[in-house]
């Protein structure tokens, strides 16, 4: 059987990027997000904002990353859009990823991992709503360093989720770089993991076949920590079973 291939998103055209006057508007997407995917043995298809013929797209794919990036225009739930801490949206990227998403849920057969993020997309998509700024709602922030990227934080997992099963620990050290968190949880989501806190670190969906969603970055240190690449792994497992059975007579 060939490898699964999983869709994995991208920037959008108006997040940060390094411009010139040749090139002022980009779709990338970091390489670990794809390495990880390749090392779980798949193949990583990037699907930029933009897209919206799921109908066609969806049947080509075995399993979907919904990856991080900017912030989610908080009109998409309701939020405070003055907030002097929001990061540059991207409407396009929002708009395609809340209709992957909600497709993906309304489908309930792809095996979904949404990271960073993509755990925000899923949440918004589902009905529920974000903190625009953690610092806003928490004395400490230990969610960044102290110029605001990553940092090591320690999260606790419920013993009988799904993370902790395919990871195979219910504590952990995860790479963090998120300034926003869940603050109302979407329809049908079940809170599985939390920083010391507090603030909601992953979510998943009872009766979905194989939806995880973490608000760190597994992708960062996946190559040197089995525990994070295991989430990878483990997704691909789902993506060839899923593939497996879709040939079946």
């Amino acid at each position: 059987m060939s490898k699964p291939v999983i869709g994995v998103t991208t920037g959008g055209r108006r997040e940060d990027y390094i411009k010139s006057r040749h090139y002022d508007a980009f779709y990338s997407s970091p390489a670990p997000y794809v390495d990880a995917v390749r090392r779980a043995g798949g193949i990583a298809l990037l699907l930029p904002p933009g897209e919206d013929d799921w109908d066609v797209i969806l049947p080509m794919l075995d399993g979907v990353v919904v990856t991080g990036g900017t912030d989610i225009d908080p009109a998409e739930y309701d939020g405070d859009r003055h907030n002097s801490h929001l990061l540059t949206f991207d409407h396009e990227r929002d708009r395609s990823e809340l209709s992957l998403v909600r497709t993906l849920l309304a489908e309930r057969q792809t095996p979904m991992l949404c990271i960073c993020r993509g755990l925000q997309v899923l949440n918004v998509a589902a009905g529920g709503s974000l903190y625009e700024h953690i610092p806003d709602i928490r004395d400490d922030d230990i969610h960044r360093d102290e110029v605001g990227l990553w940092a090591m934080q320690h999260i606790e997992v419920e013993a009988d989720s799904l993370i902790a099963a395919v990871m195979g620990a219910t504590s952990m050290t995860t790479s963090s770089g998120h300034h926003q968190a869940v603050k109302a949880i979407g329809d049908g989501l079940r809170v599985v993991a939390v920083a010391t806190d507090g603030i909601i670190e992953a979510l998943e969906m009872p009766g979905h076949p194989w939806l995880i969603a973490v608000q760190w970055h597994p992708e960062v240190t996946a190559k040197r920590d089995p525990t994070q690449q295991a989430l990878f792994n483990a997704l691909i497992k789902q993506a060839i079973k899923r593939r497996s059975a879709a040939v079946l007579p």
